[in-house]
């Protein structure tokens, strides 16, 4: 059992899950006090939503990792996942992977409604069929690897609202901007490995790491407007813009750090700070949603 629940990869799955429960949350719309805000939530559609969502992640990481099974052999810091280490065989962890996959889309289509599964499948295509092949070719994979990154808060207001508005564009916009600097640090921390591996990373590109600091320093400026613009469109209020200013120039000062050094410590630290800043932002914008 401990080898299927690593296929799912448990501590990517609860940020994709704390994603699609902030887009569920400002799907909910007519909400003018918390206890109005409770009445129009629905307990069961909820449920329904993060158990789909978290079905079709699982399903993801698990066939992620059989189809990378050959590569995640050269890797140290995969070598002892269940398939490269021989723990589980290849067909197993296939028909885990797909049922899981399954799944999540009957979960969402039968106990949300069909937008919140298409966006789900689209999500698991995108990853497994465009991002996981790319990785071999291209470092701008993980410009498409990003796009199904985005997705979970689309889910949730989806399974909410039963419908995408500009509302919901804003969250993706968020995680979307906010992957780079996180997914370019892992590269620079693992370059090494992704190179025995014959994954294309940036980092793995062009070894001196230049290339890859502009990427952290410019989608770090980049995610400070955009983040933003939640209180602009009334999703959140005062408090929540100045939070969001100081955590993105917080950010945006990890990765000027990282720039200007250029060193392992300083992409750790970038790393450590995108952690910290995904809960951080998503915290001010539920306590500061107008009206409650």
């Amino acid at each position: 059992m401990r080898d299927y629940i690593e296929l799912t990869k448990p501590r990517i799955t609860w940020l994709i899950l704390m994603s699609t429960g902030i887009g569920y949350f400002f799907g909910l719309r007519g909400a003018a006090n918390w206890w109005e805000f409770l009445k129009a939530m629905n307990l069961v559609s909820l449920l329904h939503t993060i158990v789909g969502t978290g079905l079709i992640a699982s399903g993801t990481a698990a066939l992620n990792q059989w189809y990378e099974r050959e590569a995640d052999c050269k890797m140290r810091r995969t070598a002892q996942r269940p398939l490269p280490s021989g723990k589980m065989s290849a067909p197993r962890a296939l028909a885990f992977g797909a049922a899981l996959s399954v799944a999540g889309f009957v979960e969402l289509w039968l106990g949300v409604n069909l937008l919140s599964g298409l966006i789900g499948a689209f999500t698991l295509a995108s990853y497994l069929f465009l991002y996981t092949p790319m990785k071999q070719r291209t470092w701008w994979s993980t410009t498409v690897g990003a796009i199904p990154g985005a997705m979970p808060p689309m889910i949730g207001y989806a399974a909410a609202a039963g419908a995408l508005t500009r509302e919901s564009w804003v969250l993706f916009a968020i995680l979307f901007l906010w992957q780079f600097p996180h997914f370019y640090s892992i590269a620079w921390m693992y370059r090494e490995d992704y190179a025995r591996a014959g994954i294309r990373m940036l980092p793995v590109v062009e070894p001196d790491c230049r290339s890859t600091a502009r990427q952290i320093v410019l989608y770090g400026t980049a995610l400070i407007p955009v983040s933003l613009v939640p209180s602009l469109l009334g999703m959140s209020g005062r408090i929540y813009l100045i939070g969001a200013l100081l955590l993105g120039l917080w950010f945006l000062y990890s990765g000027v750090r990282v720039a200007v050094e250029r060193t392992m410590i300083r992409a750790r630290a970038v790393l450590i700070t995108s952690v910290l800043y995904l809960p951080l932002i998503y915290g001010l914008m539920l306590i500061d949603r107008p009206g409650l």
